[in-house]
């Protein structure tokens, strides 16, 4: 009994924490969410318009949880988890989403992001279910998923001397 309190207590305690979770959902790779911690779950807001991606994760579906360590970045526990979708202006949905909006970085329609929410996005519970996953022996290191971005090209040669001169003269 001890054991299992302590267990929900490292969960929420470290997902409340990080800024960031890792959910993996049946057959697709795990994918970094930003979350708020809301009454006993993690709560995220996707699958729309300029809102991060959620694949695999259907309502009533499983999911798996890793959580990182804010400071260190390394991983603390992997939980498992059950998906549950928010109906759109329910009263679960609402006290979910005041809290999402809070979190909400660089929102491009600012206080009308709630209204795109309820229209073209879905929002998520995922509750913690069943027993924490023991940390892997190894590191579980993966290749990136694709995508379209690209990484900067070399700075040009004479960069750098320029970038001196400017400090000689400060």
């Amino acid at each position: 009994m001890t054991s299992e309190l302590l267990g929900q207590a490292l969960v929420e305690e470290a997902t409340k924490k990080s800024g960031l979770i890792w959910v993996k959902g049946p057959g697709v790779p795990a994918r970094a969410l930003w979350h708020v911690w809301h009454e006993g779950a993690a709560c995220v807001v996707g699958d729309g318009p300029g809102e991060q991606p959620m694949p695999g994760l259907a309502d009533g579906g499983a999911a798996e949880v890793t959580v990182r360590s804010k400071d260190k970045g390394g991983r603390l526990v992997t939980w498992a988890a059950r998906v549950v979708e928010l109906a759109p202006r329910s009263e679960a949905w609402e006290a979910a989403v005041a809290e999402l909006k809070g979190k909400r970085l660089n929102a491009p329609d600012g206080e009308a992001m709630t209204e795109r929410w309820a229209r073209e996005c879905r929002v998520l519970r995922l509750e913690p279910a069943g027993d924490r996953a023991p940390l892997p022996e190894d590191s579980l290191a993966a290749p990136p998923l694709p995508t379209p971005a690209t990484t900067r090209r070399p700075a040009p040669a004479g960069l750098p001397k320029l970038l001196l001169k400017r400090r000689r003269r400060a």
